[in-house]
């Protein structure tokens, strides 16, 4: 019983240091908006983002946006961590493999997914498949290069015991290698789903007629700065959900390792 009382206190004691800093800007952002300190044509008030919000929620074009950003997330998100684990599960683990695609990588990696919009755009056209490839090498990277980190930080020593004690190369696998590698995995998912967000946005941004960052370049021309900060605040309460909901599931799977 104590124990669950006191994390339930640690619990407490998190949530309440993670508020501290946000409600203290808010607050200053609410004060210095009402004294007129803030330039509200700039930076919207509370007053009016709050209003813009419900008025959006009430007519459902903010939740049309948001579920097309997600949706574009999710899906290239889905291709590039694919192609991410198998590429880097197959040149962490294979010593020719990773030989023969080390100077590609070095090669390509270096490239921003967001210098190859317009080349995408021509090859593609502005339809969701431009949008989908540029997601994809967005998270494609970090889960690929954690991934190869993941499986190069196996303790070697580890598996020679297992070696010398005559066990097969599939119980070294998964008995070994695998579990060594999954916190470094779901680091690179984290890390990909978090780059996912930020080439859908910039996509959206340049040719789009939904979504978050569609939302955001529509308020910039029309200088509306309630509806920019809105989309803003959308872009980061949906990345932490998300970021919230892979944690949980690494907790899940890497019961074994204490994640803060």
């Amino acid at each position: 019983m104590s124990t669950k009382k006191e994390n339930a206190l640690v619990r407490a004691q998190t949530i309440v240091g993670a508020a501290i800093i946000p409600v203290f800007v808010i607050g200053y952002w609410v004060v210095c908006s009402k004294k007129g300190i803030l330039n509200t044509t700039i930076l919207t008030s509370p007053e009016q983002l709050v209003a813009r919000f419900l008025k959006m929620f009430s007519d459902g074009s903010l939740w049309k946006n948001i579920f097309s950003s997600t949706r574009r997330v999710l899906e290239g998100f889905t291709i590039g961590a694919f192609l991410g684990l198998v590429i880097g599960s197959l040149v962490g683990l294979f010593k020719p493999i990773r030989i023969l695609l080390s100077a590609v990588i070095s090669i390509l990696r270096p490239i921003p997914p967001i210098s190859m919009i317009p080349f995408f755009i021509l090859w593609l056209g502005i339809g969701e498949e431009s949008k989908l490839t540029i997601i994809a090498i967005g998270s494609f990277w970090s889960v690929l290069l954690n991934t190869i980190q993941g499986f190069q930080d196996t303790d070697p020593n580890l598996v020679e015991v297992a070696d010398v004690f005559g066990k097969s190369k599939a119980v070294i696998l998964f008995k070994i290698v695998l579990p060594s590698a999954i916190p470094s995995v779901f680091t690179g998912l984290r890390l990909g789903m978090s780059h996912a967000w930020t080439a859908v946005v910039t996509a959206e941004m340049i040719a789009a007629s939904s979504g978050v960052g569609y939302m955001i370049q529509y308020a910039r021309e029309l200088s509306q700065p309630d509806l920019l900060l809105l989309g803003i605040v959308c872009i980061g309460i949906i990345g932490l959900i998300i970021d919230t909901v892979v944690m949980f599931i690494q907790k899940k799977v890497v019961y074994w390792r204490t994640i803060e």
